[in-house]
């Protein structure tokens, strides 16, 4: 609250202010004293009675006045200077010693006029001392420590003037008048400081700071067409700024193999080359280019990659434990006109530009451990995100028995890799052997515990499961029990925590006990240990499980000793897996479970049966195919598309559904000689492998539609130009680009329409600091109906702030002129008083308040005990 009293000296206002109006709720009182006043029983005078009170409530109010904070506000000139200084990359020497020369000068002249400095780059930083010498951007100020957590070079590869604005203006106290100086080449790179300062209101002063006049080559752009045709002749122009003459050698390359290398003359200004290239067999070719020139500063700036995209057969990436043994498939689906190129699974792709060069990725018996998290994740993105296709393939490393259960590849596909067993199906009993060691602390302790529980999930209700834990001794975990205590199992192993040493040997021997008791066909021990164990018999104790009927299998994690697990491994007729990741037991532990059990595999002939009509398999006669040798075991997900069966089981054999923009399928036969051995010479085998594979691949309709993708300061511009098939503009749509960033994470941005048939998109990525890749998956629909479905990727180099630019006095001028400021001023015009703008000096009066209520105190307090009538009498008759 705020009372405004005028004062006709000086023509000017003074400010009563309450800082806790709240306060004056005190106020109230007043009524109480007045009560207090017309029943009083006091036998004073009427004068003295009317004195006291008004005594009273002067002091109330003036108590009020204090507890609500009262202050006077008298206006004031005096200002406060902070000097914004930016220290990003663009600025060099030259720059930073006359920003150096202009702080030195107002410090001289500065007087008692207080100043501070702001420093600033992506991010500001408030100077210790007023006046700092004032240090390059790669260089350490004197007497500090560089904090090795910080990158400075990637903190200095932005120019964000609008972030230094609040810091700065909270360092200026309200009794001054603000007035901020910002020394900047101007090219800023992120932020808006023309909307930001506006906001403000506060004056702000430019000082231009001249751009760097080092020798500098800069690779400027890489322009690439939209699309071509495969095998079509297009040309590539690499566009080079240089603020000199000199000479630069330029090589490009595809993917990572140079094909164009060539020494040109480089004038100062744009410098434009043009290569002739094509793309034979690649739906996404990426092309970079480098730039080598003598005496350049910057060697950040030197480089410049794209994507491009092409038009032609769709390709399909078929991953294969035995890359021969799937050739017939593959020879299958080149006769449909599919280029499908075999990897083992060593070369399943590690990064998402890599994946999106085919419309589909088939696993065939491929089993989890062979895979990173990493890339279960990108597949994941793949299919959720660019519309890919998966297959899934069944074998004996497929599904359940390849670990998928619980992992990213499971959540895509449309069945389950758990499922019921069988009554007849021989019950097991499995004993977890978990190294409990101080080494197996942290991460690999949680991955380990979950393995276990998850193991124990994948057990049906007549199987039995123990869990042991050793250090340098053995601890039973959980006894041997039924599989149906699920709960009280996992809390058992909840509980476990790493410390002691390493010793092997008592864990197997307890295993040992805990299997023999049992009454179980199957009995197995999964062993985990990531050290080196303390001497034992071991092969002995495993020679007594063998002939008891047991099976061993081990798992090395990162240093173990990996000769023993094997010894005890292949003694025990069981499994070694020697494990660098750890994030790969919960894969290994449910591969092992599974396999162990012996119920996921069916080897019997059967035909298939289908359970939904389709059109994918309209003209093929499945009722004629000949039968097919065993499957895996699945389970079919409720919102799944059920197509074919065994037809005495009725267990699933193919089975898809839609997983976001992409689709997946399951085979659980195999497409190859062990089961599927009948159909290699069956006249529609072709046919409906190329049937399935176009079901589940990315759909990719480019009739109609163009999409161009220019780069901007900052990020992209996305362009989607759509006709019908008439060739009339189709307006009405919505469309969306979801934008997948190097690191997976995404974003989604409408599409705007912004012409006839014409929609468009910004797209930040410069704010989001990564580098490498950008994947944008652009679609547009009319209703139900999808019309545009286009993947296009775009490649993010060094960032905005290494490019050759001018300093750019308009942004300063106008940023001076539109607060009020002044433009390049020199260092005595920043101290001349600025009469139009005030501030307001607050003087608290709430001590001088209390002081006077005080005073007040003493004085109610005689009027209250004093009767001054007869005083007064004898006083005035004495005269």
């Amino acid at each position: 609250m705020v009372f405004v009293v005028p004062f006709t000296y000086q023509l000017k206002e003074m400010l009563l202010e309450f800082t806790h109006p709240q306060y004056l709720i005190g106020l109230i009182l007043v009524a109480v004293l007045i009560w207090g006043f017309r029943y009083s029983l006091i036998d004073f005078s009427k004068a003295q009675r009317w004195v006291s009170f008004g005594v009273r409530l002067l002091i109330l109010l003036l108590i009020v006045f204090a507890l609500s904070g009262l202050t006077f506000m008298s206006p004031t000139h005096e200002k406060m200077l902070v000097f914004l200084l930016d220290q990003s990359r663009s600025i060099d020497a030259a720059a930073t010693e006359k920003a150096q020369q202009f702080l030195d000068e107002a410090q001289k002249i500065a007087g008692k006029v207080p100043i501070r400095v702001v420093t600033f780059a992506a991010l500001p930083q408030i100077q210790s001392q007023a006046t700092p010498e004032v240090t390059l951007p790669n260089e350490t100020p004197p007497d500090e420590t560089p904090n090795p957590a910080t990158p400075q070079t990637d903190l200095a590869n932005a120019t964000n003037i609008a972030a230094a604005l609040e810091p700065a203006l909270a360092l200026i106290p309200p009794r001054y008048v603000p007035h901020l100086v910002v020394l900047s080449d101007g090219n800023e790179t992120a932020g808006d400081i023309l909307t930001t300062a506006i906001r403000g209101g506060v004056a702000i002063s430019t000082v231009p700071l001249p751009a760097s006049a080092e020798p500098e080559v800069q690779l400027a752009e890489m322009k690439l067409p939209a699309q071509v045709r495969q095998g079509e002749p297009f040309y590539l122009d690499i566009v080079i700024q240089s603020n000199r003459d000199t000479e630069g050698t330029i090589v490009l390359y595809k993917d990572s193999f140079k094909v164009a290398e060539e020494t040109k003359p480089l004038k100062t200004g744009e410098n434009i080359f043009r290569f002739r290239q094509s793309v034979d067999d690649q739906r996404q070719q990426e092309f970079s280019v480098t730039v080598d020139a003598r005496d350049d500063t910057i060697l950040d700036n030197n480089q410049a990659a794209g994507l491009l995209f092409t038009g032609g057969k769709p390709r399909v990436l078929v991953i294969d434990s035995e890359p021969k043994t799937i050739r017939d498939l593959v020879s299958a689906l080149r006769e449909q006109d599919i280029t499908a190129e075999v990897r083992p699974p060593e070369g399943v792709p590690r990064s998402l530009e890599e994946l999106d060069h085919f419309e589909a990725v088939i696993l065939s018996n491929v089993p989890a451990t062979a895979l990173t998290n990493h890339q279960m994740d990108l597949m994941r993105t793949y299919l959720s995100d660019l519309g890919g296709g998966l297959l899934m393939l069944g074998g004996e490393q497929s599904f359940g028995l390849g670990g998928y259960y619980k992992t990213p590849i499971e959540e895509v596909l449309p069945v389950r890799s758990d499922f019921e067993k069988e009554k007849e199906k021989p019950s097991l009993a499995i004993c977890l052997v978990i190294d409990r060691s101080g080494s197996m602390g942290g991460q690999k302790m949680e991955l380990a515990k979950d393995a276990a529980k998850a193991a124990v999930e994948l057990l049906s209700p007549r199987d039995f499961a123990a869990v042991i834990a050793f250090d340098h001794e053995s601890y039973l975990v959980c006894a041997m029990q039924s599989a149906a205590s699920t709960g009280t199992i996992n809390s058992a192993i909840a509980t476990i925590e790493a410390a002691g040493g390493t010793n092997i040997y008592p864990g197997l021997v307890d295993a040992h006990e805990q299997l023999r008791r049992t009454s179980a066909k199957l009995k197995h021990v999964i062993l985990l240990t990531d050290g080196h164990s303390s001497p034992g018999d071991y092969e002995g104790i495993v020679r007594q499980m063998v002939n008891d009927q047991m099976t061993v299998s081990t798992v090395g994690v990162g240093d173990a000793d990996n000769e023993l697990l094997k010894m005890i491994a292949e003694n025990g007729k069981g499994r070694h897996y020697s494990c660098d990741d750890p994030q790969a037991i919960p894969q290994i532990f449910a591969k092992e479970t599974i396999t162990a059990s012996k119920s996921a595999i069916h080897e019997m002939p059967f035909v298939p049966v289908v359970v939904t009509p389709t059109e994918v398999l309209a003209h093929i006669d499945i009722e004629t195919a000949p039968p097919l040798l065993g499957y895996v075991v699945t389970r079919a997900k409720p919102t799944s598309q059920f197509i074919l069966a065994t037809h005495e089981t009725g267990d699933p054999l193919l089975v898809w559904w839609r997983y976001g923009l992409g689709m997946s399928a399951a085979f659980s036969s195999d497409a190859k000689s062990r089961w599927g051995a009948e159909w290699l010479t069956w006249s529609g085998y072709s046919k409906f492998w190329a049937q399935i594979i176009r079901q589940v691949m990315r759909k990719s309709d480019q009739r109609g539609s163009m999409v161009e993708i220019r780069q901007r300061p900052g990020g992209v511009h996305l362009t989607l130009d759509v006709v019908d098939d008439a060739d009339r503009y189709l307006n009405g749509a919505t469309g969306q680009t979801t934008v997948i960033r190097p690191d997976l994470s995404k974003e989604e941005i409408v599409l705007q329409p912004t012409a006839p048939g014409r929609y468009e998109a910004d797209i930040d990525l410069e704010k989001t600091n990564h580098r490498g890749g950008y994947h944008i998956q652009a679609s547009l629909g009319l209703g139900e109906k999808n019309l545009v479905n286009q993947s296009r990727g775009v490649m993010i180099g060094y960032p905005e702030e290494l490019r050759l630019k001018p300093t750019n006095e308009e942004l300063l001028q106008r940023l001076a002129e539109s607060t009020g400021g002044v433009f390049n001023p020199t260092p005595e015009e920043l101290f001349k008083p600025d009469p139009e703008r005030t501030a307001w000096r607050a003087t608290p009066l709430w001590h001088y308040l209390l002081a006077i209520a005080a005073v007040l105190f003493i004085l109610d307090v005689l009027l209250r005990r004093i009767d001054l009538k007869t005083p007064v009498k004898n006083w005035l008759s004495s005269f």
